[in-house]
């Protein structure tokens, strides 16, 4: 695996990379984490990104609710 590879592994970059997805719409660290870990679920850690997605959709949802 390339020095790139580490930063930005091939599960992060499909059609379009998922930095440069979150940075067009502007995302909040916390959005920006959803993404990141829903777009990585099935070839990373499965289940486990799954539930850190949920969490930071939680905090969103708390922010966005104030």
């Amino acid at each position: 695996m390339s020095k790139k590879d580490n930063i930005n592994p091939p599960y992060y970059r499909k059609a379009i990379e998922v930095a440069d997805f979150i940075e067009a719409y502007d995302m909040d660290y916390f959005s920006g984490n959803v993404v990141k870990y829903i777009c990585r679920y099935k070839e990373k850690n499965g289940l486990e990104d799954l539930l850190k997605a949920k969490w930071y959709l939680e905090r969103v949802i708390k922010k966005y609710g104030h």
